[in-house]
C-alpha cells in the first residue's frame, strides 16, 4: 500500500453571489456551496442580462438536486406550485436558482399580483424571516430545504410543499485556468464513489436521491 497523502483545506464562508468572482480574483481556489452547474456559469454569462461578465468556471459535478418551496408548518397558504406564489412574498438566498425561478415566475403573474421577492445573504437569514411570519414561503435547493424542515425547531417550524423542480447537477467550481486542480478533484471524487465512501455520506444525510454514479465535468445545461 502506498502512503496516503492528506490535503489541508482552509475554509472561508462568503455570500453566494461573490463565490465565482472570488475564483476569478484568485481569492479562492475552489467554490463549493450547493452551486448548480449551468451553461451560463460555465461561460461567464450573467443570467439576468445575458451579457458576458467573466471567463466562467469549470465544474466537477458531485450531486443532483432540484429546487424546493417550503412554508411554515401547518400554514402553506394554498401554495403547492410556483404559480401559487403570485401575490405573495418569498424569501430566499441571493444569486441562486431559487431567485432566478421566482423572477421568471413573477413575470407570468397577473398585473398587481407579482411575487414579492426578498433575497438574503444566506438561507439561515431567509428561514428566520419566514419563521417570524415575514413571508408566505421560502425556497432553496432541495437538500437545504429538507435539512431545515427536519431540524429547525426540532422539525416543527417548516414543511416542504409541492415537488422539487429544475433538477440539475451541483458542481465544485474551479477557475477555467486551473485544469490540473479540476482534474485532481474529479479523480478524488471518482475514487470515493468507487470505494463506497460517497454513498455512505449520502445515506448519512438522507439525500441518496441526489447521488451521482460518476464524477462529470461541466454536465450542466
Amino acid at each position: 500500500m502506498g502512503k496516503q497523502l492528506g490535503v489541508d483545506f482552509q475554509f472561508e464562508n462568503g455570500t453566494f453571489d461573490t463565490l465565482i468572482t472570488g475564483l476569478r480574483s484568485k481569492r479562492y481556489d475552489i467554490a463549493m456551496s450547493a452551486m448548480t452547474d449551468t451553461k451560463d456559469r460555465q461561460e461567464g454569462i450573467d443570467s439576468d442580462t445575458g451579457k458576458k461578465v467573466g471567463e466562467g468556471v469549470d465544474f466537477v459535478d458531485y450531486f443532483t438536486a432540484g429546487v424546493s418551496i417550503y412554508t411554515k408548518k401547518g400554514d402553506d397558504q394554498g401554495i403547492k406550485t410556483w404559480s401559487d406564489l403570485c401575490g405573495k412574498k418569498i424569501v430566499l438566498q441571493r444569486g441562486t436558482v431559487s431567485e432566478d425561478l421566482a423572477k421568471a415566475e413573477s413575470k407570468k403573474c397577473p398585473a398587481g399580483k407579482k411575487i414579492a421577492i426578498e433575497p438574503f445573504d444566506n438561507d439561515q437569514q431567509a428561514q428566520t424571516r419566514l419563521r417570524a411570519g415575514g413571508a408566505a414561503a421560502g425556497s432553496s435547493d432541495f437538500p437545504v430545504a429538507a435539512y431545515a424542515v427536519k431540524t429547525s425547531g426540532g422539525g416543527k417550524d417548516f414543511q416542504l410543499v409541492g415537488e422539487q423542480v429544475e433538477a440539475a447537477p451541483y458542481g465544485i467550481a474551479v477557475a477555467k485556468n486551473q485544469t490540473q486542480l479540476r482534474d485532481a478533484l474529479q479523480a478524488a471524487l471518482t475514487a470515493i464513489i468507487k470505494n463506497g465512501e460517497y454513498e455512505k455520506i449520502m445515506k448519512k444525510w438522507n439525500v441518496t436521491d441526489g447521488s451521482v454514479q460518476e464524477a462529470t465535468i461541466n454536465g450542466g445545461k
